[in-house]
Formats: C-alpha cells, structure tokens, sequence
C-alpha cells in the first residue's frame, strides 16, 4: 500500500539526496500552493478536494516517487547539510556512487550547482537541484550536473552524471559498549528486511536503541513487518480504505527478549508512527524523545486520464490498543525529553535499567 505525500524538508538539518516522497506521510503540501509542475488533472483534483494531506504528481514526479518506494532513487549519491551559518556540505557520500568516483567528499562545501549559487538557501533546493527536479524530463541516470565545490580554502568543480541507486535506510552504531543503536531514516521497500538483518547482528548481550527520529514514514506494510521483528505475532494496526477495516498483524517468531528502547520525535510520521506506538502498546519497548507529528491518515494513488497521479486520503490507521493518531494525539513518549536533554543518552540510562530487569 502506498501513503505518500510529497515530502517538504526543513530549512536546516540534514537531508539525504533521495527522492522527497520516501514513502513521505510528512509534511502536507497546501493544494493549489505548491502543486507539482504538469500535475494537470491531479492538480484540479487535489485543489478540488479539501484533504490537506492530498499531493498531486506529474507522471515523472510519481515514478520518481515509486522508485523511492521500492528503495531507489535517480540521483549522485550525496547527503547534504545546511551548517548555521547557510552553507550546504556535504555530510555522506554513498559508497559506489557517482559523487564517490567523482572524488567528493565529506566536508566538501557546494557552492554552486550547474554554475547557479546556492545564495543561503534551503537544504531542500539543494537536494532537488542535485535530483535534477528543476528538468525532470532531462534528469534521469546518465545526466549530470556541475558542481562547484571548496575543500580547504580551494575551490575546484565536478562534473557529476545521476545514476539509479538503492537507498540504505537502515544504518548501525555501537558508540559505547553493551547498546547498538539502529536508525530508521524510512519505510521503503526492503526497510524491514534490512532491520531484520541489523538485528541479527547484534552482540549478544547488547540491547537495541530503534532511533525513528526524523522517520517520514513509507509503506505501512514494510512498518507492519518491521513490528515483527520485535513481537511474536499478533496486532500491529488496523486501518481503513474507504471504511473497509483492515488488520496489520505481525509475524509470529520475532526477538521479544533484548531490552528496547524506541527515539521518537517530531519529525516521526505516519507508518513510522505506527510502529513506534504498535511496540508501545503492547508493552515490547519504552518511547523516549518527545511527542511525535501526529498523522494517522493513509493515502493511495489514484491515475488521471492525463497521466498524471492524485494522491487522497483513504482512511485513518488504529494502534493495537484502539488509539487514533493525528496532531491532537500524537504519539506520546514514556519518558519525555527535556530542552537541552541528551535523547540518547537517557535513552541509554533506560536501557541500563531494562537489562538488570527486575529488582
């Protein structure tokens, strides 16, 4: 099942350069605001429709869009973050890519793309610049873009070609002895399984921080199976498409013995909220950070006779305990963080405790 909305990235921080709708359940775009170029029909359908959580797509917007989903994107193999001060660096260069033969890397400033300058913008245009979403028709695998770029006071350009890549969303670190945090950055296609596989590896002994901070979202499916890998069958969610009930159940056979610890935070949405309060409610992990989006809505795609794609809301999702989501009720952590608090680091203190378990 497909919930996606087009992703809108936040003017500082850190964004990977991957397509926007990473499955996206994120920030709404405003119909009639920001619909997509070429959108045509979806367009009218979107501004039409009221639902504040409805994207609209060109036909090359939502196959970059599927792509995402099914855990590729077009693009360089670059993650970029805006500094404070407005520069984008570049903070990843994706093992294998096009960015990494090129010579770039981590550090490196950007200072213009295709001889544009950057001018303090958002992070976001920078991403959709590298995407080439600018000249969607002239930016699939084997385009290229120009870069200029400053690595210790020199500046030097590249010539970059776009490539189709597969996005790893699941990334593992052990920063201190006896804790392996496993990061989330989203639910495309294949998330669960790489999870799955993060688990495995696991020292003996060690407990799992689930960091699904800055988590978009993706397919509910892919959240449903990466419940499992923590419960031992049983409800994940139900859900609704049209007012037809659903069930998301996990598959039985899962680790329900390691101590878990769940990061939320405000940038965790939709499916990942699903799973975050599924482990809640049935008592597998406790949520530390601080209050989540609040989206408990699905949307799925809906072709228009000009080719292009309207995505509406469907229905709304249910935690196992019967709990609705939206931005009245997000989901609530067990142990809130405090301004100026350490998320990970009282999250390790709670992991400290669930290890010596009872007494």
């Amino acid at each position: 099942m497909f919930a996606g909305v087009l992703m809108s990235g936040a003017a500082t921080g850190s964004w990977i350069e991957e397509p926007e709708g990473e499955g996206a359940d994120s920030v709404p775009v405003a119909a009639g605001d920001d619909a997509p170029r070429d959108a045509g029909d979806a367009a009218r359908l979107v501004s039409r429709s009221g639902d504040r959580w409805a994207a609209a797509y060109s036909p090359q917007e939502y196959e970059r869009l599927r792509l995402s989903l099914e855990g590729e994107y077009v693009g360089t193999g670059i993650a970029v973050s805006r500094t404070a001060d407005g520069r984008i660096v570049v903070n990843e260069v994706h093992a294998d890519s096009p960015a990494e033969r090129a010579g770039i890397l981590p550090g490196d400033e950007i200072v213009t793309i295709d001889g544009a300058g950057l001018d303090g913008g958002a992070v976001t245009d920078a991403v959709g610049r590298l995407r080439g979403s600018d000249q969607p028709a002239a930016a699939g695998p084997g385009s290229t873009v120009l870069l200029g770029l400053v690595r210790a006071g020199e500046r030097w350009e590249a010539e970059v070609a776009r490539a189709r890549l597969t996005a790893e969303t699941v990334s593992v670190t052990r920063e201190v002895p006896g804790v392996t945090r496993i990061h989330v950055s989203s639910f495309t296609r294949g998330s669960a399984g790489q999870l799955r596989e993060a688990v495995g590896g696991v020292p003996a002994g060690d407990a799992v921080l689930l960091d699904l901070r800055g988590n978009g979202g993706g397919l509910l499916t892919e959240a449903a199976q990466a419940a499992s890998v923590f419960l031992d069958g049983g409800l994940v969610a139900t859900y609704d498409v049209h007012g037809d009930q659903r069930a998301l159940h996990a598959e039985p056979g899962g680790d329900t013995r390691t101590p878990l610890v769940v990061l939320v935070d405000g940038g965790t949405m939709s499916s990942a909220e699903l799973l975050a309060a599924a482990l809640q409610d049935r008592n597998r992990a406790v949520l530390v950070g601080s209050r989540t989006f609040g989206k408990g809505t699905v949307q799925m795609p809906s072709e228009q006779p000009d080719g292009s794609v309207a995505e509406l809301t469907v229905g709304y999702y249910a935690t196992p305990s019967g709990r609705t989501v939206d931005e009245e009720r997000p989901v609530e952590p067990d142990l809130p963080v405090d301004a100026g608090e350490d998320a990970e680091e009282k999250a390790r203190t709670v992991l400290d405790g669930l290890a010596a378990g009872p007494g």
